[in-house]
């Protein structure tokens, strides 16, 4: 199994550096575009998730960001220094009081791009599984 870390501080203007992270990671193991694009989408979409949420923009909190190939599957987690939190209670962002509003779909759409999407550590790591075969 390889493993790639990458540790950045809580700033949003570091998913540059996510971006560049992946960019890297899908030439080093030739990844297709359909699962890069999704893994652009769902690892941006759950660092900015560490980032806003659980870190609650603190630079001096940082976000860990794990990668790791394994035979039929690329494997990323998500680690903040927040509180964590429930992510059974989450809103439904399909349910029509919650279609007008601006947040609430990252989850959603991390869990509809990856193959598997699973919490740790009272939430504040995510673990996002894409199938490479």
């Amino acid at each position: 199994m390889k493993e790639i870390k990458i540790e950045i501080p809580s700033l949003s203007e570091n998913i540059r550096i996510v971006e560049s992270f992946i960019d890297n990671a899908k030439d080093k193991y030739q990844l297709n575009d359909d699962i890069y694009g999704n893994i652009m989408i769902a690892v941006t979409e759950g660092v900015n998730n560490a980032i806003l949420h659980g870190n609650k923009k603190d630079e001096n909190k940082n976000v860990k960001l794990v990668l790791q190939l394994q035979e039929e599957s690329i494997i990323f987690y998500i680690t903040d220094e927040g509180e964590g939190f429930d992510h059974h209670t989450l809103p439904d962002p399909t349910s029509p009081e919650n279609l007008e509003k601006p947040s609430g779909r990252g989850v959603f759409l991390m869990k509809n791009l990856c193959d598997e999407l699973s919490y740790d550590q009272e939430g504040k790591t995510v673990k996002l599984t894409f199938y490479i075969d």
